[in-house]
């Protein structure tokens, strides 16, 4: 929180002198509008002030339209930045740590809350305690026992102001902490809405979900309460100053002396201009307090990993593609032990490799340092040579294709979706992948073939043909290393047949590493590594 408000002061320096711009401005008006009350109660008209008067309004406006657009483009470029360090840190093990309700009100409503912070309380705070300084030393310099009545106020606000945002940070934050709640139960709850309806909990979910959402209102309303009361205490100093300042100036007037009409207007026009900054620090305090609640969900998420140097990264050869791991160990959590344990093996170019086992024994793990989303803890993990952690991020998305056994495919086509895995393909080589896939086995049967429509995750398509068109993404990408993870689970012996055979002319001439417990991928396989415990307890070549 000290960086962004050390940011923020930085960004906030131009808006500041805007602002102070504009209460210098603001004492001409009153000036002019004095002068013009005066001549108007002497029988006469002041036209230059008049004049002096709208042109200082007009300058006024545009030194607000300056600031509120360079606030708004701070708040802008700090929410692009904040988000972006956000998402590099959100990748990796922090899955396993956050909800995806929780990560999405991270990095969605979290980083919004920040936005005041550099948008408008920088420069307001900053502007609260320079704007009715100059205004103080302006009623000084004409009448010095209304400058000490605006001092007494000066400093009364600050201890109400602080008594009532102590109280307002809490709320805050509180109320933060329960819009999280809701959003993460609410998204969980959406994605096992099947899970709830089968166990018969749909209403007592729903009642659940009231209750937070009933929590949420009276947490806000908090909030609000707060809120009023920092205000009330502006309010209740402005008035009580304006009182002090009639009855001053109200005694003489009464005595019939008119001679210091002029002053007394002035000052008493200059009042609402001393609160003016002090009103706009009251309303961007809350986005401080905002920001001070959200920070807390930002800052809980992992450090990012160091980027290497310039010097270290580099890229590989596309052809060809050798595998080696030596010793390597990762561990997820230290209280469920590693999750692969000095493991090492080698792949040669243009081999596969199984990798079986039972579930928890490694597979996955291996495909995820592969596909370059862990880090080892311990060991070296080298592609033709090249330590991975070296290589160019770009060069090693161009080395790999993979297919998981739930491919997520987008609300679009089916060609689309083959398209994804290669955007700049042309129509024919679509065409080509699916046919290579035996995706137009079943395109074939749908009503516009390719150009179909499916739901968001596949959704009209059954787990076999969703894969198909994982493979067909494959085929399209044309990627020298190819990793399965579990291609034909749960599927039937024909579907599981058919699959495989489209995956054996998609391995053809390329390095492919399956992570399956499927006894014909076993077989299609030239070599298996048995793991346990992130252990290879095995090596030998597939019967």
């Amino acid at each position: 929180m000290s960086t962004e408000m050390r940011l923020a002061r930085i960004s906030a320096r131009r808006p500041l002198l805007l602002g102070l711009l504009g209460v210098l401005l603001g004492v001409v008006q009153a000036g002019c509008a004095a002068l013009v009350l005066a001549t108007a109660l002497a029988g006469g008209v002041a036209w230059l002030a008049v004049g002096g008067f709208a042109l200082a309004a007009v300058l006024r406006a545009l030194a607000g339209v300056m600031a509120d657009r360079l606030g708004f483009d701070a708040g802008a470029a700090a929410r692009r930045r904040l988000r972006t360090q956000a998402l590099v840190r959100v990748l990796g093990a922090v899955r396993a740590r956050f909800s995806s309700g929780t990560l999405s009100t991270t990095l969605v409503d979290g980083v919004e809350a920040l936005d005041g912070l550099h948008a408008r309380w920088a420069a307001a705070s900053m502007l609260a305690l320079v704007g009715p300084l100059l205004i103080m030393l302006c009623v000084f310099a004409v009448d010095w026992i209304a400058g000490l009545a605006l001092l007494g106020a000066g400093l009364m606000v600050p201890f109400g102001m602080a008594l009532a945002g102590l109280g307002a940070a809490a709320a805050s934050r509180r109320q933060f902490q329960a819009l999280a709640r809701l959003q993460a139960r609410f998204l969980d709850r959406m994605r096992g809405i099947s899970t709830i309806v089968l166990a018969g909990r749909a209403e007592a979910e729903a009642e659940a979900l009231q209750s937070s959402a009933s929590e949420l209102g009276r947490r806000t309303l908090r909030v609000l309460r707060v809120a009023f009361l920092s205000s009330a205490v502006l309010d209740f100093a402005a008035a009580l100053t304006l009182a002090c300042l009639a009855l001053h100036y109200g005694r003489g007037l009464l005595n019939g002396d008119f001679d210091n009409v002029t002053h007394a207007l002035f000052v008493l026009l200059l009042v609402p201009e001393f609160f003016a900054p002090l009103r706009a620090f009251s309303a961007a305090y809350q986005d401080r307090i905002h920001a001070q609640g959200a920070a807390g969900s930002l800052t809980a998420l992992p450090d990012a990993q160091p980027e290497e140097t310039a010097a270290e990264v580099r890229a590989v050869a596309a052809r060809g593609v050798s595998i080696v791991f030596e010793n390597v160990s990762v561990t997820y959590d230290p209280s469920r032990g590693m999750a692969l344990d000095d493991l090492s093996f080698r792949v040669q170019a243009e081999t596969t490799l199984v990798l079986a086992g039972p579930s928890g024994s490694g597979k996955s793990t291996v495909m995820a340092v592969l596909l370059g989303f862990v880090k080892p803890a311990s060991g070296r993990v080298t592609i033709n040579g090249v330590c991975i952690d070296t290589l160019v991020p770009a060069a090693l998305r161009r080395l790999v294709s993979w297919v998981g056994q739930n491919p997520h495919l987008f609300a679009a086509s089916i060609r689309d979706n083959i398209r994804f895995a290669r955007p700049e393909a042309s129509e024919a080589e679509i065409d080509a992948a699916a046919n290579a896939a035996r995706v137009g086995v079943f395109a074939a049967n749908l009503p516009l073939g390719l150009d179909t429509m499916v739901g968001e995750g596949g959704y009209g398509l059954s787990g076999g043909e969703a894969r198909r068109v994982a493979v067909a993404r494959a085929f399209l990408r044309n990627a020298p290393l190819l990793l399965l993870d579990e291609p034909t689970t749960h599927l039937d012996p024909e579907t599981e047949a058919d699959l495989l055979e489209a995956l054996r002319r998609l391995s053809a001439g390329r390095t492919v590493i399956v992570a399956s417990h499927a006894t014909a991928a076993h077989n299609w396989a030239s070599t298996r590594i048995d793991l346990r415990d992130g252990r290879a307890v095995s090596l030998q070549s597939a019967v």
